[in-house]
């Protein structure tokens, strides 16, 4: 049994100069937590001069890593750039190393001893070494001058060796640029498996109930089947090698799913004679031999030749929700298709399904992970028997369907702290330790197609959870701090260096911005100056900035705010402004003075367009305030209530079922104006808070 010198520090916040320097330090706070800590006394401190030195014997190996921390301390330490060095470290050195003889590390654990002059991370591998970089990275933000480490020693080793998060790209589109930031924001709390829902399509009843009306997509670039790839958003083949390259870098797998023979309208729509008609053109039609010859060609253009698509080691096919009647024909399709992809030197994963399609057809076991959703579908015992190696991924516990009214729109984190771990799959739990449970996943199922969420409403969803399910999932259970604790000391951890995907900004008593008219400038939270960037076209006069229509903007020093905020501002439209007119634009949205031809303020996002019951009048001053949080968005008009945008409710002629629409908006702040479509008028006084419905 390893020795644990656990102290959990549950007072410790921020690392303040040396006001603890002359006691024995407590583990410094990390997600996931620490699995052992023995501290000394004093801090390591990080200079201009220091430099990430290499052990020779190690320095091609963790070469890669070096450049990765290298990289990641630039933005954290505000433009700190270390050198990369191979030899023996001097005061303030970052030293990393390779060290195979403690075996009982396993393969991601690590060590990082921090002394006053030289910080340490050794490791068995590789990747033990990089986990040990998120843990410097990790304190070091949480250090008011991100330059200090408590001087101790931390020995660290996951609980599950799978820990993962699935996200359906298939129902809704997710850039590439997004899921290049979930990288590194899984990385960065040392979530080590990426798992791409890379097929789907909507429920027939928010269509007509017309198969043919259906959304499906499709998410890859395809030289077979060119009609396959989705018109509205899709990957090439070198984006996602590049993409698996990038995870692997950041210690992540990728394990992309191709979703059969179930949710499968993507396929059917290109082929309609593999639709069955017995079941609904989302299932393939198991009995016909064309089936097999396309679904076969399509796993294959991914896996063969020489520079195959999907480079990892494994692959998900799907295998999920088919008819229970045709159970044999079930079973046999995926046996065929574990036993295709592990021709090509791959590991299979499948969705759990073999309670619901039992059979006498024989399934493949031997080396066969499967994806424990949904007990009435797999029951895990029996699962267990059989030989099946497991992920724990109960729907229960563990799915976001955002503002759909199931399942979760925000996972139960207080529940899942307090109560959940792998071993727990659906009601059953399994011993600590069991070797078949590998680990867990949690899930965002995009299942009401064009209901308005956002890249941004997923990962509000998602960031809370991936702090928890992380801690759960690396350190297990933890009865020395409560979720209340664990909960507020989260909050001074965000999403990796330079990331900040929510727009969270800190602000002096919550004003993050304030532009005055006549003065180019505001203070942050620091009392530092933030003055408006690049002014194209538009010009600042004693009476507000006067932008010119069309290329005419004035930067700010932010890109957008997320939730909770208020930004508030005084607008003078000129006469005749054309539709569409922008008064505030970033990459992400559009703050509009008249919404496409309603001639009314609104907003657009992601291919929505939203549009409040007001129109700004024109040639005189009129000040307004739009707030937003999670829920929706508000609109004030000189500091009274037009109106609220939130869920709204849609219908389905002939279905019981209906739709909420989410009406929220992560306010842009990039430019004032826009750089092809801005207002004409003049705009003074604006203040941005991060708090909601902030009015004075």
């Amino acid at each position: 049994m390893k020795k644990t010198f656990l102290i959990t520090g549950l007072a410790l916040g921020f690392f303040q100069g040396n006001a603890w320097s002359q006691t024995t330090n407590p583990a410094p706070f990390v997600i996931p937590g620490l699995q052992e800590w023995q501290g000394s006394k004093g801090q390591f401190t990080l200079q201009p001069a220091s430099a990430i030195v290499l052990e020779p014997a190690s320095a091609q190996a963790l070469s890669a890593t070096a450049q990765v921390l290298q990289q990641d301390l630039l933005p954290l330490t505000h433009g700190i750039s270390l050198s990369i060095k191979t030899g023996t470290p001097t005061a303030g050195d970052i030293f990393l190393r390779l060290n195979s003889a403690d075996t009982a590390l396993g393969k991601e654990g690590y060590v990082v001893t921090a002394g006053k002059d030289v910080l340490q991370i050794a490791a068995p591998s590789t990747r033990g070494v990089f986990w040990g970089t998120r843990t410097l990275l990790q304190v070091l933000e949480q250090d008011s001058l991100h330059t200090h480490f408590p001087c101790g020693t931390a020995r660290d080793y996951p609980r599950y060796a799978v820990r993962g998060f699935v996200l359906d790209v298939g129902r809704k589109f997710f850039s590439l640029d997004f899921l290049r930031q979930y990288v590194k924001f899984m990385s960065y709390y040392k979530m080590n498996d990426f798992h791409i829902h890379l097929n789907d399509n909507g429920f027939k009843q928010f269509f007509g109930k017309n198969w043919d009306s259906t959304y499906a997509a499709f998410r890859l670039e395809s030289d077979f089947y060119p009609g396959l790839t989705a018109k509205d958003g899709s990957y090439t083949k070198q984006e996602f090698r590049d993409l698996q390259a990038l995870a692997a870098s950041y210690g992540v797998n990728i394990v992309p799913e191709i979703d059969v023979p179930a949710h499968s309208l993507a396929f059917t729509k290109l082929r309609p004679e593999i639709g069955s008609k017995k079941y609904g053109m989302d299932h393939l039609d198991l009995d016909n031999p064309v089936t097999y010859q396309v679904i076969d060609s399509v796993f294959m253009e991914y896996l063969a030749g020489p520079n195959p698509v999907f480079t990892g080691q494994e692959v998900h096919i799907g295998t999920d929700e088919y008819a229970k009647a045709a159970a044999e024909q079930f079973r046999a399709f995926t046996d065929h298709y574990i036993r295709l992809v592990e021709n090509y030197g791959k590991k299979v994963r499948v969705w759990g399904a073999l309670t619901h399609a039992q059979g006498n057809t024989p399934v493949k076991v031997k080396d066969v992970t499967m994806n424990m959703w949904y007990n009435g579908y797999a029951d895990p015992v029996a699962m267990k028997k059989l030989g099946y190696n497991m992920i724990s991924t109960p729907d229960g516990w563990l799915y976001i369907v955002p503002a759909a009214g199931y399942y979760y729109d925000y996972l139960n984190l207080p529940q899942l702290y307090n109560k959940w771990e792998p071993v727990q799959i659906g009601d059953v739990r399994f011993n600590d330790g069991d070797p078949q449970v590998l680990g867990g996943s949690f899930a965002v199922w995009n299942d009401h197609v064009g209901n308005g969420i956002t890249e941004q409403d997923v990962h509000d969803r998602v960031f809370p959870a991936m702090q928890v399910l992380s801690q759960k999932m690396w350190r297990g259970a933890d009865s020395t701090q409560s979720y209340a604790v664990f909960a507020a000391q989260a909050a001074n951890t965000g999403e990796g260096p330079g990331a900040n995907m929510r727009g969270k900004l800190k602000g002096k008593n919550g004003l993050v911005l304030q532009y005055e008219p006549g003065k180019n400038k505001s203070k942050d939270n620091s009392g530092n100056q933030r003055n408006l960037g690049k002014i194209t076209n538009a010009a600042l006069q004693h009476d507000g900035l006067h932008v010119n229509g069309g290329r005419s903007f004035a930067q700010t020093p932010v890109r957008e705010i997320g939730y909770d905020y208020t930004v508030m501002f005084t607008v003078k439209p000129d006469a005749g402004n054309a539709p569409n007119a922008v008064l505030f634009s970033s990459p992400h949205a559009t703050v509009k003075l008249k919404q496409q031809q309603t001639g009314k303020l609104g907003f657009s996002r992601e291919g929505y367009d939203y549009t409040f019951d007001y129109t700004v009048p024109a040639n005189q001053w009129t000040k307004l305030a739009i707030s937003g949080d999670h829920k929706g968005t508000r609109l004030y008009v000189n500091g009274q209530l037009v109106q609220n945008l939130e869920k709204k409710k849609i219908g389905f002629a002939g279905v019981k079922d209906s739709m909420m629409i989410v009406q929220t908006l992560v306010f842009p702040l990039q430019n004032i104006g826009d750089t092809a479509h801005a207002f004409k008028g003049v705009i003074k006084d604006i203040q941005v808070w991060n708090t909601a419905d902030k009015l004075k």
